[in-house]
């Protein structure tokens, strides 16, 4: 039986692990220095919205294009996954088409003809008369919001039915995880096979140690005010390049999340108060019914948040690799995209482990 281990326990490894585990045949065991219930700022996805915004161009969409199934089922068929529909609303400002700026959210998203519009469910353009002041146009789909406090515990225990294995570590070398199966093979605990989904950390773990992977600090403001109706998201705002304006409301009472910037190479924790009350100040100007039109003085805030997206330069890392003997599949820099392109990245992640497994089964008998 091969033994895998699987270093990271966000959604991307974790979402790994359920789907070799859903394969068969293989021993997995889970290890990382956060696991879900943890909240650090080195651990990115709790602190994620998270919502489904196609964010690719379409020639790197493949991700995206095989998650969004997924997702959109689980919100059907799982409630207990922490997966809820909502309307996104995608808008353009006339300032930021007419000076042919580049979101710093994504390349993709705001796109007047986007690849989304084949894939998402009830696509459609806003007509002039339901765009705000300032709004050059936009789009319109129903996608979901994600509870991620709900959503990473259910991968654990998906995960966990099929057999796969925990364990909390601390790791220098990407070599080291080798060694750190919980299952004994006939080469003692050795596993065969590292799938490498280290996020953030990428950049400080010997063996990988990618120059090219760094943070895009996110922050955040979560309340209780319910934003219903839709989820509206704009292409820029007037209070700097790195500053986002998103609303999205989580599922099953998990709050209204308000965001937010995407400052790279920013490894600052630490909400900033003044950002915090500029985050505020767009979410109700783009989404009004948040407090009956008050101001952000009746919005009842759970907590400040910030959160290191593990942006990487060319874009995700999706490939083997032989480190020091062992076989690594690397699956790491997925930046803002990381829940949304889960599933399809793991389905490539499974592809490169058969082929590692196929090739060694292959040399073993020459």
């Amino acid at each position: 039986m091969p033994t895998i281990v699987v270093l990271g326990a966000g959604v991307s490894g974790l979402t790994c692990a359920l789907e070799l585990a859903r394969q068969g045949g293989n021993d997995i065991t889970v290890v990382a220095k956060h696991m879900p219930g943890d909240y650090d700022v080195e651990y990115t996805s709790p602190w994620a919205g998270a919502n489904v915004l196609p964010m690719a161009l379409d020639r790197d969409s493949c991700w995206e294009r095989r998650t969004w199934p997924v997702l959109r089922r689980l919100a059907k068929e799982a409630p207990e996954a922490g997966l809820h529909f909502q309307t996104a609303r995608v808008l353009r400002r006339e300032k930021d088409v007419a000076s042919g700026a580049k979101a710093a959210l994504a390349d993709g998203l705001f796109l007047q003809d986007p690849w989304y519009r084949e894939l998402m469910d009830d696509f459609r353009e806003l007509p002039r008369s339901e765009l705000p002041r300032g709004i050059h146009s936009g789009c319109e789909f129903t996608s979901v919001c994600i509870n991620t406090a709900v959503y990473l515990p259910w991968l654990v225990g998906q995960c966990a039915k099929l057999g796969v294995r925990f364990k909390r570590g601390v790791l220098r070398h990407i070599s080291e995880a080798r060694g750190m199966s919980l299952h004994r093979s006939s080469h003692g605990h050795q596993a065969d096979v590292v799938i490498n989904c280290s996020g953030l950390l990428a950049c400080r773990l010997g063996g990988v140690m990618d120059s090219k992977t760094y943070p895009a600090r996110g922050q955040i403001v979560v309340v209780r005010n319910e934003a219903k109706g839709f989820m509206p998201t704009t292409s820029g705002t007037d209070d700097g390049e790195d500053e986002i304006t998103y609303v999205m409301q989580r599922a099953l009472g998990g709050g209204t999340v308000l965001g937010g910037t995407y400052a790279k190479h920013n490894w600052d924790g630490n909400p900033d108060p003044n950002i915090a009350v500029r985050i505020m100040k767009r979410a109700v100007e783009a989404h009004p019914e948040l407090t009956g039109g008050k101001g952000i003085e009746a919005l009842s805030v759970i907590r400040h948040g910030v959160g290191l997206r593990p942006y990487r330069e060319g874009g995700v890392r999706i490939e083997k690799e032989r480190i020091d003997g062992t076989w690594v599949v690397h699956n790491y820099g997925h930046a803002g995209w990381g829940y949304q392109g889960s599933y399809g990245c793991a389905e490539r992640v499974v592809e490169l482990v058969d082929e590692i497994l196929k090739h060694e089964k292959r040399s073993s008998k020459l």
